[in-house]
């Protein structure tokens, strides 16, 4: 559910301009637009970004590895969510009338749990993917398969939407009686928040992430362990390129977690201090750090890209073939006979 709730609920001695026929300003006018500006901006990049991945993972049989068929699936998530964006943009600057009807009030809503709690699944189950691989390698190569791990994605996602389905009953589009049309509004019903369910599901939100964190830190504790004991025992040139593989893949999804915790710590905070707020002045700061958790929220949808990008030659690799075919195809491998046998060594065919 996205994190600017209550708008219209705002009382009339805040800062605000009053809401006229064409704006209904959730923000002050001179953080409303360096916030837009912002979303609009990781709105781009993230669906750029995230396109890619899709293609590169799809296009490449390089790529296809078991943790990339993770990564491409979360790829889709953070697509499905980053599609929210623009529901949000539309409450900040006019949180009422809603025009979209009650369908897209509550999908919206819907769409925006359900991949929330499937990003968290797929970052959990990739864990423990690598963890079995670098653990038990032996035992990973038997029950880690892409048929196997196709399955798993698949019940991520069936699991994750199905937990979220509450909240398309705890959302729509609400009128006060004796008001217009002009009243309407995409938010939780009087019934949700008096009954406490949406405080409920807020909870259980939380839980979502606390747990899967938790679990995190305990398989990257193993993790580790395990790759500072290989050091002292590993043997051979295939031994040492395999530990820097495990190595490699580790580093990436290490980076992926601290950028999943850092960007959605502040949501969930941000939730809680929501449901918990009566006075004014409180939900006043309420609003303005629901909306700097909101972009970190699609912050989190955005970055996944750029971190692949930055860290992993290979993805940098695939994706520089993938966009510029054409370049890449010019870069030809020459085979040298020597003493010991032939070498590879990757050349140009053109000069520079």
């Amino acid at each position: 559910m996205g994190v600017v709730a209550g708008n219209g609920s705002r009382d009339d001695a805040w800062p605000w301009p009053p809401c006229d026929e064409r704006l209904c300003l959730a923000l002050p006018l001179r953080a409303l637009v360096p916030v837009t500006a912002v979303c609009v901006g990781l709105f781009v990049v993230g669906v750029v970004g995230n396109v890619l991945t899709v293609l590169v993972i799809r296009g490449c049989r390089d790529m296809r590895s078991t943790t990339n068929l993770y990564l491409g699936s979360m790829a889709v998530s953070d697509l499905l969510i980053l599609l929210g964006l623009p529901f949000d943009l539309y409450r900040l600057w006019r949180s009422r009338p809603w025009i979209f009807g009650q369908l897209l009030c509550r999908l919206s809503h819907y769409l925006s749990e359900g991949c929330t709690y499937c990003t968290i699944l797929h970052i959990t189950a990739l864990t423990v993917e690598r963890y079995l691989a670098i653990c038990f390698p032996l035992k990973a190569k038997v029950v880690v398969t892409k048929r196997r791990v196709k399955v798993v994605i698949g019940v991520l996602w069936a699991f994750a939407f199905f937990s979220a389905s509450p909240v398309f009953f705890l959302v729509g589009v609400q009128q006060p009686d004796n008001h217009t049309d002009s009243s309407r509004e995409c938010k939780p019903t009087p019934r949700a928040v008096e009954s406490g369910l949406l405080a409920t599901m807020f909870w259980v939100t939380t839980s979502y992430f606390i747990l899967p964190v938790i679990c995190l830190n305990v398989l990257y504790g193993l993790i580790g362990r395990e790759l500072c004991r290989s050091d002292a025992r590993r043997r051979g040139p295939s031994g040492v390129l395999q530990e820097k593989g495990h190595r490699q893949t580790a580093r990436i999804l290490v980076v992926v977690v601290l950028a999943f915790i850092i960007c959605w710590l502040p949501f969930h905070i941000g939730r809680i201090v929501f449901i918990n707020t009566q006075d004014t002045r409180m939900m006043l700061f309420s609003q303005y750090f629901n909306i700097f958790a909101l972009q970190l929220f699609y912050l989190s949808a955005s970055i996944n890209p750029i971190l692949y990008n930055l860290i992993s030659k290979k993805y940098r690799a695939a994706a520089y073939k993938l966009l510029l075919p054409h370049r890449a195809a010019e870069r030809a491998f020459t085979v040298t006979k020597d003493a010991g046998g032939y070498t590879e060594t990757s050349a140009s065919t053109r000069n520079e």
